[in-house]
This record gives C-alpha cells, sequence and structure tokens, in this order.
C-alpha cells in the first residue's frame, strides 16, 4: 500500500521532499567531518579520544534524525494549532526559568543548562517554541477563535515577553533576532496587515539599534568593519575576524585539504561552532563554501516550493516559518565568519558543533515535512475524488415492481450505507414524494 501511495504521489512533491532530504543530509555529513578535523588535533594532544567530538556529533544527528521522523510521519501538522503546541510551549518556558535560574555561565553569558551529565542550550528549542505559538495564535484568529484584541494580547504574553525575558537574561541578541525573522515570515504568510507589518518592523528595528548600542561590548562588534583598527593593533575585538579572514584567504579556490587547517590551531575562535564556516573555506576552499551556501540554498528553495503547495494556511505558516527560521540562522552565521555581519555567536545549523543546535534544526526539518506529507495526501484524495462520477438513476427506467429489489440489493452491498450520489439522490427523492421524473 504505501509503495502504490508513492508511485501515485505527484512527482513535484516527490522532488522537493528528496532535495530537501538529501541538502540535509549532505550539511550533517559535513558537519561531522569538519567537527572531526577542527576537534581531533587539540583532543589528541590532550591525551584524549581525538573521535570523540565526531562521535558525539553523530549521536547528536541521529537524536535529531529520529525526532524529525517522528515529527514528520507521526504528528500530523494540523496539531500544532491546538493544544500540543502548549504543551511545547510550557516545557520550553520551564527549561527557559531553570536557565535563568541555575544556568552555566560560559564566556560571560549563562545560556547552558546542566541537568546531571545533560547539558543543553535552551533558547534552541525555546525559538521553535515561540515559533509555534505565534502560528497558533495566527491560525486560532484566521478561525474565529480569537479576536483581534484578544490575539493581542496572546502575542505579547505568550510571544513578546518571552522573548524579551530571553534577551534580558541570557544577553542572547542573535537568537533574538532569529526568532524575530521567524515570527515576522509567519505574520506575512498569515496575510497579517502590511501596515502593521512595517510598523512592527520600525519598532524592531528600533528597538535592536538600541539593544547594539546601548551596550559597549555589542557596539564594539562594530569594528569588524575596520577590524585592523580595534585600538589593539589587531588583537582586541578584531582579532577572530582577521583570524577567519586569514582562514578564508589561505583556502584559495579549492582549499588546503581536509585536516590541514592552520588557522583551528588555537588561532581562530570558536572555530568548531560560531566560525566552522571560516575553516570550510581553508581546507575545502571557495568551491567547499559555495557548495555548502549552495545547499542552505536548496533547502530555502525546497521549503518555500512546500510552503506554497501546503494545503491551508495553518500548514503554510508552519513550512514557511521553519525555513525562513533556519536559513536566516545558517546566512547570518555564514555573515559573521567573511565579515558581512558583526559577530553574534550562532552556530551553522546542522554543521556547527553542538548538540542543542543540531537537534532543533533537524526538528524544524521534520515540521517542514509534515506538511509535505499531509501536501501528497490531500493532492492524492483530490485526484481520486475527481475521478469519481455519480450516476443519476432516472425511476422512469426502472420497472415499479422492481424498485424495491433495486435498494435491498445496494443496502446488502454497501452494508446498510448510502454515499455519495445515492445519498443525495435518496434525499431529494425523500423530498418530491418518493421519486424523481425527468421534465
Amino acid at each position: 500500500m504505501a509503495a502504490a501511495n508513492k508511485r501515485k504521489a505527484p512527482s513535484r512533491v516527490i522532488v522537493d521532499k528528496t532535495l530537501l532530504l538529501v541538502a540535509v543530509f549532505s550539511l550533517v555529513v559535513i558537519g561531522i567531518i569538519m567537527v572531526y578535523s577542527v576537534t581531533s588535533a587539540d583532543l589528541a594532544s590532550a591525551g584524549k579520544n581525538p573521535y570523540s567530538d565526531a562521535i558525539s556529533q553523530i549521536v547528536y544527528a541521529l537524536i535529531g534524525i529520529v525526532g524529525a521522523v517522528l515529527v514528520w510521519r507521526f504528528f500530523p501538522y494540523e496539531i500544532w494549532g491546538g493544544r500540543v503546541t502548549w504543551i511545547v510551549w510550557g516545557i520550553c518556558m520551564v527549561l527557559l526559568l531553570l536557565t535563568f535560574a541555575m544556568g552555566t555561565e560560559i564566556n560571560g553569558a549563562k545560556r547552558w543548562l546542566y541537568l546531571g551529565p545533560i547539558g543543553m542550550q535552551p533558547s534552541e528549542f525555546v525559538k521553535v517554541a515561540l515559533l509555534l505559538m505565534t502560528i497558533r495564535i495566527l491560525y486560532d484568529l484566521h478561525q474565529g477563535f480569537l479576536e483581534v484584541r484578544a490575539a493581542i494580547v496572546q502575542g505579547f504574553l505568550l510571544v513578546l515577553m518571552p522573548l524579551g525575558f530571553l534577551y534580558a537574561t541570557q544577553s542572547d541578541l542573535g537568537t533574538t533576532l532569529i526568532c524575530f525573522v521567524g515570527i515576522f515570515a509567519v505574520m506575512w504568510i498569515g496575510g497579517i496587515n502590511s501596515r502593521l507589518m512595517a510598523l512592527i518592523g520600525i519598532v524592531a528595528v528600533v528597538l535592536g539599534a538600541l539593544a547594539i548600542f546601548g551596550s559597549s561590548y555589542r557596539s564594539n562588534r562594530f569594528v569588524y568593519l575596520d577590524p585592523w583598527n580595534d585600538g589593539m593593533g589587531g588583537r582586541g575585538d578584531g582579532y577572530n575576524i582577521i583570524r577567519a579572514y586569514y582562514a578564508l584567504a589561505e583556502g584559495g579556490i579549492f582549499g588546503v585539504g581536509i585536516g590541514n587547517s592552520h588557522e583551528k590551531y588555537q588561532y581562530l575562535f570558536a572555530s568548531e561552532s560560531d566560525f566552522i564556516f571560516a575553516i570550510i573555506g581553508e581546507e575545502l576552499g571557495l568551491v567547499g563554501a559555495l557548495l555548502v551556501i549552495g545547499l542552505f540554498l536548496l533547502v530555502l528553495y525546497c521549503g518555500l516550493r512546500i510552503t506554497a503547495g501546503a494545503p491551508d494556511m495553518l500548514g503554510a505558516m508552519i513550512a514557511g516559518g521553519c525555513t525562513i527560521m533556519m536559513v536566516f540562522q545558517a546566512f547570518l552565521n555564514i555573515g559573521c565568519s567573511i565579515g558581512v555581519f558583526p559577530t553574534t555567536g550562532k552556530p551553522l545549523p546542522f554543521i556547527s558543533s553542538g548538540g542543542t543546535s543540531m537537534m532543533s534544526s533537524l526538528v524544524l526539518v521534520g515540521l517542514v515535512l509534515s506538511v509535505e506529507r499531509v501536501e501528497e495526501t490531500s493532492k492524492e484524495y483530490e485526484k481520486n475524488r475527481s475521478r469519481l462520477r455519480v450516476v443519476s438513476v432516472n425511476d422512469d427506467y426502472i420497472p415499479r415492481d422492481s424498485r424495491d429489489h433495486f435498494d435491498d440489493g445496494f443496502n446488502v452491498r454497501s452494508g446498510g450505507r448510502t454515499s455519495g450520489g445515492f445519498d443525495n439522490y435518496d434525499r431529494r427523492s425523500a423530498r418530491n414524494g418518493g421519486t424523481r421524473r425527468r421534465r
């Protein structure tokens, strides 16, 4: 049965799904290889297993794949318009509060939560929860379950306040920006008034400017525009972006080869996470860097194709919001590595070392595919329904003494049930006194 359904599925849907899976799988494989390349030498010099970080990355990828498959195959996307979103949102809010109360501070920010041997960055899951909550609110608004005023109140209490709390307690402007872009995309897909969207955009830009220039360490990141003029001859705030430039320049067209990076040896900070794209450029060259960019563009293309073909607005908001959120994060990270944006400290999805980022990114892919799966089923249903032909039975051609036999025979074959045109025929016959004459 599954094989038959697959053969009948529209070719466009199969192509979109296949290309998306190939792109994501390729990015995950590239990530595992690059994490091993960056971390193995340091681990070996410290007397540790040089494969340990790569093995951890594989484990996180497998957990994320299982989660994505569960979301894709066993959770119809319609559930995210109901109570399940409240459960996910509630769990993520608890993790956010626990991070504030008992989180571990690393590099000046309290973003890590350790529960026994398990360490995580709850903000990676919070961004998914806030996106789903925004989708639920807009869905309820479109369905008439919420009035405009109630939707605004819920949006403020359930989305904006947690997002503000995340920014205030974790000093995480990068995640805040990624969440805003995803939420903004959902509102745009959900048909929010363009004037209101413009107003929200202006307010966001003003608040972002205040957040950047109201903090000295954030405003100092604009040194990326001229990192050699950082007041310390390139050894201050501009140091890391300069080392990223060196890595990219050293790579040239075809790179120095996997494992042969020079900058990863304690020169380029966060080379396994935030600046891993610079190492890709060094070891795989311009060709490898463009390959990674092309794979993310393919993810964007397939995700937007699935969005355009979604069965309804709920599916379109889920597919579009998830796609834009993860691809925006990817290009934000890449932009920071090549000196287009100031450093934000956000990982490169599917590639950077880190279990929480890997799992949350794969769950976003599962959400997109869940919409594609329903689209495939819906289109197949519509195709089969279009093939149906309702035959109108004119009882002028049925002898009066055979009509009871005809009705009894039909009821026996259908188990006493009527459907489609016969059901309509029975109701029309009842209204017309039990017979239907040609006029």
